[in-house]
């Protein structure tokens, strides 16, 4: 982050300690194990938005050479322990480090093994966010699949594919999952500000200080019963810490935001936003979505859900499985992106960026499988070559 600073990133700083990075709109943070996230600025195109990625991952390769570090993109971390993974110097860590133990089986695991990559769309009225936000639940899984890379832990396999995705299932439920009630009629903004008040906070940031308010709920807090925010007025600046610690595969803030997708190899990363972007800002093709989803049942979403971070995509599904939802996501998405017709300086659609995901359908397995094959072959059961292989600087 020091290092960082050079290009005219602007530190954030906690105390004493560094934790983070602004500029124009885009931010650097470190997440609780070390994850080094870039959190970009609003961008119009997916061109745009690989540009910065591919600027970020200039930025990054030089100052990791400089201290001899390297960067990999995974949804689990492939060998270290828990207690190998150094914690990150940021007041709300300690606060869930604390929680989470308490809430689920994984919570720990989430916060210091796993890494992902998201992204975040906007809507033009509410109309608009229930259709996208019920399309992004019901096609979340067939992303995880499309994106599943996290087949290893403490180096061994680890029975999933996606073991980023599995840990989910057992993190703290009550701030989790697939949330069925944004399928019934009502859906809107009212009924999700109703659920997030009955979340269970972690934490209110006063005068520089994290106030351990954990297990406690917002609507608690707007009610004057938390004993330890006596003397404390809600603030809209709460309620927007309170939405970053909501966690499920679809969150709602002043955008949409898809969870879904393991960390990745950097080729696919720019695939994220072009798929997304492809549904969700093209009204035929997220009509084309709705209507390949809105048939669905709860039961076949959660049981699709359930089965993909260990089958990818081979989780049956109606006759057919994931890999077939898979290349009909992606040919919807596809006609979207090029009837959006958003070509960078030579000419080139969107579309592009689809390709590697094209690759792995093609194929029908997912890069999780590729590490796996890898590691049964010519790495004779040693993960050590992947950390050369598929380091992205």
């Amino acid at each position: 982050l020091e290092g960082m600073q050079r290009f005219g990133w602007e530190p954030v700083r906690e105390g004493a300690n560094i934790i983070g990075l602004t500029q124009n709109g885009a931010s650097i943070s470190l997440e609780p194990g070390g994850q080094f996230e870039l959190s970009g600025a609003p961008l119009l195109t997916v061109h745009e938005t690989c540009g910065e990625v591919n600027t970020h991952q200039a930025q990054v390769r030089e100052v990791a050479s400089e201290i001899g570090a390297a960067v990999i993109g995974l949804g689990y971390a492939p060998n270290w322990g828990l207690d190998d993974v150094p914690q990150m110097p940021k007041g709300r860590y300690g606060i869930m480090r604390r929680y989470m133990p308490k809430v689920g089986g994984y919570g720990l695991e989430m916060m210091f093994r796993t890494c992902t990559v998201q992204v975040n769309l906007d809507f033009s009225s509410e109309a608009d966010m229930v259709r996208k936000f019920r399309v992004g639940l019901a096609l979340q899984p067939v992303a995880t699949a499309l994106f599943a890379n996290s087949p290893f832990r403490e180096g061994r396999p680890n029975g999933f594919l996606s073991y980023r995705s599995q840990i989910w299932t057992d993190v703290d439920n009550a701030r989790a999952g697939m949330l069925p009630w944004v399928f019934e009629d009502g859906m809107g903004f009212e009924r999700y500000v109703d659920y997030a008040l009955k979340v269970p906070m972690y934490f209110v940031y006063r005068d520089g200080r994290y106030i351990d308010v954990a297990g406690k709920c917002f609507q608690d807090f707007l009610d004057g019963r938390i004993p330890e925010l006596k003397g404390i007025e809600p603030s809209m600046s709460d309620w927007a810490d309170h939405l970053t610690t909501i966690f499920p595969e679809v969150r709602l803030k002043k955008f949409l935001e898809m969870r879904g997708a393991d960390g990745g190899s950097w080729q696919r990363i720019c695939g994220l936003p072009a798929l997304w972007v492809g549904l969700y800002y093209d009204q035929v093709a997220l009509d084309a979505a709705w209507d390949m989803v809105k048939d669905w049942t709860e039961e076949e979403r959660q049981a699709m859900r359930d089965a993909v971070p260990r089958q990818g995509f081979k989780t049956p599904f109606r006759g057919g499985n994931v890999g077939d939802l898979a290349r009909q996501m992606l040919d919807i998405s596809s006609a979207g992106l090029k009837r959006r017709a958003a070509t960078d300086a030579a000419g080139s659609s969107e579309d592009g960026f689809l390709n590697p995901l094209r690759d792995y359908v093609d194929r029908g397995y997912t890069r999780a499988e590729e590490l796996l094959r890898r590691f049964h072959g010519e790495w004779n059961g040693d993960i050590t070559p992947l950390f050369k292989e598929y380091n992205f600087l």
